[in-house]
């Protein structure tokens, strides 16, 4: 394997298959990340020492993981819920000019820091949208391919194609560093996570996505994946580098 330096002209040999209804379409990878803030309350405390006992003791999460918590279980004791969808609601209305909550599929998560990923093969069809709802604990989601920082803390929200390496990360560092999210450590965050549908004409807009970039490939793959160079794109988990073969024409 070899490490191929994230630099800008990369998008344009990065190509991303996903499944349109029973066939898989190809697309760009986007390079933009749309991010904000929004007024949302504190979680109650309550609520915020049971999701550190689950994140604990039952999701045991090590550093770098990110997991999902219980919604459900949550929202029963969360009356400012409402709140925080709607404050996200009005924000990306007004980036998109669109409703791009209404028919979205919505999670709570958790994570310990994340590691460096992409999450274009399983969600491929899709763009994340994050609402965080921890205070700062001097984190910051890095974007490298993009060359964006974004501080995390109560209120930060943002919309990113899926494809786009990512991780959580100390603010003072520029690599996944697994001893900062040790034991003991103050390190979790939480936040809401919605699917958007890259193919939602608002969505593809807002991210400056352009489909059928490769349907020759496309008509010859069998899963969904994200392609560079035409071989399976990987990242380093530590650098959020690119890494695949590299494949001589």
């Amino acid at each position: 394997m070899t490490a191929i330096p994230s630099e800008p002209h990369l998008r344009d040999q990065l190509a991303c298959f996903f499944w349109s209804g029973d066939t898989l379409r190809s697309r760009s990878v986007s390079d933009t990340v749309l991010s904000g803030a929004v007024e949302v309350p504190a979680p109650p405390a309550r609520l915020s020492a049971d999701w550190e006992r689950e994140i604990a003791q039952q999701l045991q999460l090590e550093a770098g993981d990110v997991e999902p918590l219980s919604l459900p279980r949550a929202r029963m004791r969360w009356p400012d819920y409402r709140h925080c969808v709607q404050a996200v609601a009005d924000w990306t209305r007004g980036l998109a000019r669109g409703e791009l909550l209404a028919a979205s599929d919505v999670a709570l998560m958790a994570c310990r820091g994340a590691k460096y990923h992409h999450d274009g093969a399983q969600y491929g069809a899709m763009a994340f949208c994050n609402l965080f709802l921890s205070e700062d604990k001097g984190l910051d989601l890095h974007f490298p391919a993009a060359g964006r920082r974004i501080p995390l803390r109560r209120g930060t929200v943002v919309i990113f194609d899926t494809g786009q390496p990512h991780a959580v990360i100390d603010r003072g560092s520029s690599s996944f560093d697994a001893t900062r999210f040790g034991p003991g450590c103050d390190c979790s965050q939480i936040f809401l996570s919605w699917e958007l549908p890259v193919e939602d004409p608002h969505v593809a807009h807002a991210l400056g996505i352009r489909f059928d970039v490769d349907p020759g490939s496309a008509t010859h793959l069998d899963q969904p994946q994200l392609r560079l160079n035409g071989a399976p794109a990987e990242v380093s988990a530590a650098s959020g580098l690119w890494a695949a073969p590299v494949q001589i024409p």
